[in-house]
């Protein structure tokens, strides 16, 4: 009794996970975890949810800093209750699959004949006619391009298989996708750097990553030029980063110009170009060595400018500000006055000394990304598009029976019964055309 009543208890939790409406709350509430998550800015610091997300003066007050933290919404793709819905929902698609998608694909493809006259009256679309010839049916619903098969004076035809096929593939699909995005989140890796134009870099500084995830430490980045493109209006228009992957013994492995829509991949790894700063200015005053000066940024009028302060002698100083990478710049007095407009490497006069600015040091920011799952992701969501358009296809069926003076025709279609009506008319007529011919 005991071991019937486990096996009742799992086949009624099997039951409830492989349920439709079981799968749709799994669903609705993923989807609503997903909309909390764009909501609530990911991977945050403490200080900057305790400033955005105070816990008062907050509209909002249960969302704040403290149940943030709490309930890990700071992290909320890798949090463990999220990743239980997800998993929960990963069962749920295999056993509905396997115990109800396959069997319904299975018993489509069975051979119904229906014996009795009465059975196909039940049926929405049936006619009935005198003149009886099976052979005839047959050949106008092969012209009709139906799977027909026949046994004694019955016909059991059905064409459009493929539209009871595209649900198994759309559950096969999603079930890709998880699985893709769980090798992601497992084994996949996000580094962020900052690295000056002309300098090699190290794939390292980590901001997530996942526990079977391994760096590729055999391998050294450099950027050999960055440069920005703009626009008439001197608005930026692209930033542009050559960077070369070298094996440990400096010998270049492959080379690309990268720009924000168009990354760098090599042995799945993708080095993407995401932002970009001016670090410092080199500059020669009078016959001194070349010197080098930190720049600090301010937004004036939602456009950002540096400057930096040097001082020319034991009185005066000049101050320096920058707009951009165009190389263009403009010297300014200690009281705010414009003293001159300069390019790079053009030499000016400055209370009486010489000044030339060599460089403008810049930065790009490179997002270093890998992710084990992304072609499984990509198959699946392949798989899921094929599927949504074989889903439009309709699975139909028609039944024959055959009597001694007329021959009854009844049919049955999943969605779009006006063609299949159509469909019908157009085998009455094949059949009726070689009947009396």
């Amino acid at each position: 009794m005991k071991i019937l009543s486990y096996k009742n208890i799992s086949w009624n939790i099997l039951k409830t996970i492989s349920s439709l409406n079981f799968s749709i709350i799994l669903l609705l509430l993923i989807a609503l975890i997903s909309i909390l998550g764009t909501v609530i800015e990911q991977d945050q610091n403490l200080l900057y949810y305790q400033t955005s997300y105070p816990m008062a003066d907050n509209k909002l007050f249960i969302i704040n800093w403290y149940t943030i933290m709490l309930f890990g919404l700071d992290h909320l793709y890798s949090n463990w209750w999220f990743l239980l819905i997800v998993f929960l929902f990963f069962v749920s698609l295999i056993v509905c699959t396997l115990s109800r998608q396959l069997p319904v694909l299975k018993n489509a493809r069975n051979w119904k004949f229906l014996q009795q006259t009465k059975n196909m009256k039940k049926f929405k679309v049936f006619k009935s006619f005198y003149l009886a010839s099976i052979s005839n049916m047959i050949y106008s619903l092969n012209n009709c391009n139906y799977y027909v098969f026949h046994r004694g004076y019955s016909v059991y035809a059905y064409k459009g298989l493929l539209g009871r096929i595209a649900p198994i593939f759309v559950h096969f699909s999603i079930i890709l996708t998880l699985i893709g995005a769980i090798m992601g989140l497992f084994g996949g890796f996000i580094v962020q750097k900052m690295v000056p134009n002309g300098e090699t870099f190290h794939i390292n500084n980590v901001i997530k990553s996942g526990v079977q995830s391994r760096l590729p430490y055999d391998l050294l980045g450099r950027i050999n030029d960055f440069s920005i493109q703009y626009n008439p209006n001197g608005s930026i228009k692209q930033f542009l980063s050559s960077v070369s992957i070298m094996n440990y013994e400096g010998q270049p492995l492959i080379t690309k110009q990268i720009s924000v829509n168009s990354p760098l991949i090599f042995k799945g790894t993708t080095f993407y170009q995401t932002d970009w700063r001016i670090n410092a200015l080199r500059f020669q005053l009078g016959q001194a060595p070349v010197m080098q000066k930190n720049l600090n940024n301010v937004t004036i009028d939602n456009k950002k400018v540096w400057f930096c302060s040097i001082p020319v002698s034991f009185k005066e100083r000049v101050n320096i500000v920058i707009t951009g990478l165009k190389g263009d710049f403009f010297l300014y007095d200690a009281d705010g006055r414009l003293i001159k407009a300069c390019n790079v490497n053009q030499p000016v006069e400055i209370y009486n000394t010489s000044f030339i600015v060599k460089e403008i040091m810049a930065s790009t920011g490179l997002q270093i990304k890998v992710d084990p799952g992304i072609r499984v992701v990509y198959l699946g969501f392949f798989i899921l598009i094929i599927s949504v358009i074989t889903s439009y296809l309709s699975y139909s069926q028609i039944w024959v029976k055959s009597t001694v003076n007329n021959i009854n025709l009844a049919g049955f279609t999943n969605r779009a019964a006006l063609a299949f009506e159509e469909d019908f008319i157009v085998i009455q007529k094949v059949y009726f055309y070689y009947t009396f011919q």
